[in-house]
């Protein structure tokens, strides 16, 4: 599977040069839902706000979400191209793109995936609520929350670049 993440300023150009057959739009409840020439079966919106831990007002990362990304992205082709997009491509995108990662690899390729993440984009944090809650259903024992620990906090940056990640089954 080829999973292309990108900040939303960065929709359409990836949308021009990786022509997915699918998307998942990670946005914050009240962001408009941008539009892609994507079907509706073949698209995926999760809204929630980009935070690590529950605050009052905002809607945090929960368990229903991942459950969500996973059995939507398990459903298509292994030869598919998703594209995972948020507003800054630096977050909520590289957690989606690296939980979706860590699920077709399976056990054993947490840290690999993490430093290939950072790698691709020295800029990227994955969201660490997202990490740990996938963590805990993939049944990975903490390995994904200490991958993405280790590789630490991203370079400072307003938005993430448009990265590509080749996932085996």
């Amino acid at each position: 599977m080829k999973l292309v993440v990108c900040p939303a300023s960065g929709l359409e150009a990836a949308l021009h040069a990786h022509r997915p057959q699918a998307a998942i739009s990670l946005i914050s409840p009240d962001a408009v839902l941008p539009d892609l020439p994507i079907g509706e079966s073949r698209r995926l919106v999760l809204r929630f706000n980009d935070i690590t831990e529950p605050r009052e007002g905002l809607v945090a990362p929960h368990a229903d979400l991942i459950h969500r990304l996973l059995t939507f992205e398990a459903d298509l082709p292994q030869e598919a191209t998703l594209l995972l997009h948020c507003y800054a491509g630096i977050s909520r995108s590289p957690a989606a793109a690296y939980i979706l990662a860590c699920a077709r690899s399976g056990p054993g390729q947490e840290e690999t995936l993490a430093q290939g993440l950072r790698a691709l984009s020295p800029e990227c944090t994955p969201n660490s609520l997202m990490v740990r809650l996938a963590d805990d259903i993939l049944q990975r024992g903490g390995e994904m929350v200490r991958a993405v620990e280790a590789i630490g906090r991203g370079a400072e940056a307003f938005e993430g670049s448009t990265v590509t990640l080749y996932v085996a089954p």
